[in-house]
């Protein structure tokens, strides 16, 4: 087996093996986030959350695929290291922005979903809301 295929081999094995990680911590994890964007609704935040979860492997697994034709090809084992090494780090790099932007989304749907409440209960009682802190 040549240099190449070997670097693939890691390549893959680590992006895939990382993204699996990414994608159950943040399944798990942020459930209870998902739970407080949607104002309680806990049905609706679990098929979000599970359709996050589908979603974020299909972007990240997708990409590690398109990426592994860009990079010049290992000639050595330094090569396979960089290689490597540079193919996880924007893997790594995605998969950050990947989060972040979901996380700014889910504090824009949490507002609407807040604001929907608040005025909801200012129609039906005129008692002061409880809405958590922004």
């Amino acid at each position: 087996m040549d240099l190449t295929s070997i670097a693939y081999i890691i390549y893959i094995g680590l992006s895939i093996s990382i993204t699996i990680w990414v994608a159950q911590t943040l399944f798990k994890n942020g459930r209870v986030f998902i739970i407080d964007a949607f104002a309680g609704n806990e049905t609706v935040a679990n098929a979000v959350n599970h359709l996050l979860l589908v979603g974020f492997y299909l972007v990240n697994i997708g990409f590690i695929a398109l990426f592994m034709r860009f990079g010049r090809k290992p000639e050595n084992v330094q090569e396979v290291f960089e290689f490597v090494a540079t193919k996880i780090g924007i893997v790594l790099f995605f998969l950050g922005v990947a989060h972040f932007l979901n996380i700014f989304n889910f504090a824009r749907i949490r507002k609407k979903s807040w604001k929907t409440v608040v005025e909801t209960e200012a129609q039906t009682d005129p008692t002061p809301s409880t809405q958590p802190a922004t």
